[in-house]
């Protein structure tokens, strides 16, 4: 597709509703944050309808398993660790990071041999985040981590992000994507106009660029530390990229009289209930610091309270997006924004059929 391309994709027109496509499952998705799964114990993780008992051995590896106990189904999150395994509370069966059951306290000797166990999950920790791979885990070698470099970089500062959604994570990237929904949060940014210069899209990817010119206007103090203005005064506009690559989200933020980004953001929307009409957001984004030594930590509050501002107004918006959907029983949006066709058809075609629910145009 070309740059700047107003053409509508001819699946969009004979696709399938979106909020009945299911996110594909053969990616690294965030299910908790490193500092809930603490050493010695478990946690309750879950993507989509699917429960997930995390548990952090003794040595520090955390390991991922289907929550249930071959046995009784007792959920193995309520269970004890012990050293490098895991015991069931009920009737303390052992469970190796595997998924194999290592002992039953109790099995008499010549009984038939017990179940093999239940199913583990590919897991890795990065950016304070534990990931999984819920997928074929024939393919979690060789599906890449997301690249973040300066999340881990001494020259910016990094919050995190964890907040439940009730809404179907197509809205998410829609919401991101599209810039015109300013209006939303005049409140707390003041009349920004937002332009748009441009976007690209391609099979598993969209990516737009937004001019946001100030427009006046009472707007919240966090706002203008993370805008081009910053904490160092600049008046220049910035230039908003946004990139939905299946299945994550990235936002950068650059001054026009800079290149490098003031801020960056990534999220990755995980589903929670089998019909994914709900989905945990996981956040991370990286503030440039500013040469003036601990002038972040200073501005950090206000930074922070800017965020949860415009995360709240969103996830109202989104919110609501569901509902009329669940009363509707289908998708009467009349969008007329091509940007967003197209992210539609990225979901749409990266995506998987829910279970148990009609794909129909």
């Amino acid at each position: 597709m070309t740059e700047d391309s107003g053409q509508r994709h001819p699946q969009t027109a004979s696709g399938a509703d979106l909020r009945r496509v299911g996110i594909h499952p053969d990616f690294w998705y965030p299910v908790a944050r490193s500092k809930d799964v603490s050493r010695g114990r478990t946690f309750a993780a879950v993507f989509a309808g699917e429960r997930i008992a995390l548990y952090r051995t003794e040595s520090g590896a955390v390991f991922a398993l289907e929550d249930r106990c071959a046995h009784r189904q007792v959920p193995l999150s309520m269970g004890v660790v012990e050293g490098e395994t895991l015991r069931c509370c009920y009737h303390a069966w052992a469970y190796r990071g595997n998924g194999h059951i290592s002992q039953i306290p109790y099995l008499p000797k010549g009984v038939s041999r017990p179940p093999r166990g239940v199913r583990a999950f590919p897991v890795r920790e990065r950016y304070g985040f534990v990931f999984v791979f819920p997928g074929d885990r024939e393919r979690a070698e060789t599906t890449p981590l997301p690249e973040l470099p300066e999340f881990a970089a001494p020259t910016h500062k990094t919050m995190t992000f964890s907040r439940t959604v009730r809404c179907h994570y197509s809205f998410m990237h829609e919401n991101l994507l599209d810039m015109n929904h300013q209006f939303l949060h005049r409140g707390v940014l003041g009349r920004i106009k937002p332009e748009l210069l441009g976007y690209e899209t391609g099979s598993r990817f969209v990516e737009a660029r937004y001019l946001f010119v100030p427009g006046g206007g009472k707007k919240d103090r966090g706002a203008g530390l993370l805008s081009a203005e910053g904490i160092g005064g600049s008046t220049s506009p910035d230039v908003i990229t946004v990139r939905t690559e299946y299945p994550y989200q990235t936002l950068q933020a650059v001054p026009v009289k800079d290149d490098q980004p003031a801020f960056s953001l990534w999220v990755a929307y995980v589903p929670k209930d089998a019909e994914q009409r709900m989905n945990h957001t996981f956040g991370l984004l990286a503030i440039a610091r500013p040469p003036v030594p601990g002038l972040i930590e200073l501005a950090w509050p206000f930074i922070r309270r800017f965020t949860e501002r415009v995360f709240a107004e969103d996830r109202m918006a989104v919110e609501a997006e569901q509902r009329a959907w669940d009363e509707q029983g289908e998708d009467r949006n009349h969008e007329v924004f091509p940007l967003i066709l197209h992210v539609r058809d990225v979901l749409r075609a990266n995506g998987v059929p829910l279970e148990g629910q009609a794909v129909t145009p």
